[in-house]
């Protein structure tokens, strides 16, 4: 497997198209590209490393709290924890996980600071916020754990997650983005199929790629690592 910079993506594709890296229209239209492929990838794929940890503070008596955003802001959360005791770090202290609950839920039961102590429960109010209950009585440390959107690729940012571990991919995703792109110029000249032949591309490789990230997790056959079997009957457990 070879890594590709964001150099190498931008020659590749154009190569693909065909058309030179220098090209005013591929400049224009390559950073939506990019945005457009980076997406698709990372919600068809949910990497394992998209995984990220977070910490912050709780305010005394405050049921709201800004998640931490200093490793990318969370579009899931898989897990909230409050450290005990308050202002301890998390592998010095101990874990208390929060049930995900509604916020009616938490407005009907906690309504207000009183009986505040160690939450129990929280609510995702926004994409940045969360509210928590009971209310917390100390500064207290939470954790978080879930999915973040890494940086994008570009001139700046070189690597990526996906440029490195799925350049295939990668490219090919692009390629559905920039053929539906190019068929605006010319349909009676241009191949008005090739959107759709990048986009069985996409889809042939992206079934080996979720199956391996699967894998991972240790959710394929049988929840276990195995690579699954066309021949085991019944499946591995």
């Amino acid at each position: 497997m070879t890594a590709l910079t964001y150099s190498d993506v931008l020659t590749q594709v154009a190569n693909l198209v065909p058309t030179n890296t220098t090209d005013s229209n591929l400049l224009t239209v390559f950073p939506q590209a990019i945005n457009d492929a980076e997406l698709r990838l990372y919600r068809d794929l949910d990497l394992l490393n998209t995984q990220a940890t977070g910490t912050a503070i709780l305010s005394l008596s405050s049921r709201s709290f800004a998640l931490p955003s200093m490793n990318g802001t969370f579009v899931v959360l898989d897990e909230l924890n409050v450290i005990t005791p308050a202002g301890t770090a998390p592998d010095a202290g101990t874990r208390n996980p929060l049930a995900p609950a509604t916020k009616e839920l938490l407005d009907m039961l906690w309504p207000s600071s009183n009986g505040s102590t160690v939450p129990t429960y929280f609510a995702r109010l926004t994409d940045g916020t969360a509210l928590l209950g009971p209310w917390p009585d100390l500064a207290y440390i939470i954790e978080a754990v879930g999915t973040v959107r890494p940086d994008s690729l570009s001139a700046a940012n070189t690597t990526t997650l996906l440029s490195t571990y799925f350049p295939d991919l990668l490219i090919a995703a692009l390629m559905v983005f920039i053929s539906a792109y190019m068929r605006d110029f010319s349909s009676a000249s241009d191949d008005p199929q090739a959107g759709t032949n990048w986009q069985n591309h996409y889809q042939a490789l992206l079934q080996g790629a979720t199956v391996e990230e699967a894998r991972k997790k240790f959710r394929a056959e049988g929840w276990s690592p195995a690579q699954p079997s066309k021949i085991a009957t019944p499946p591995r457990s």
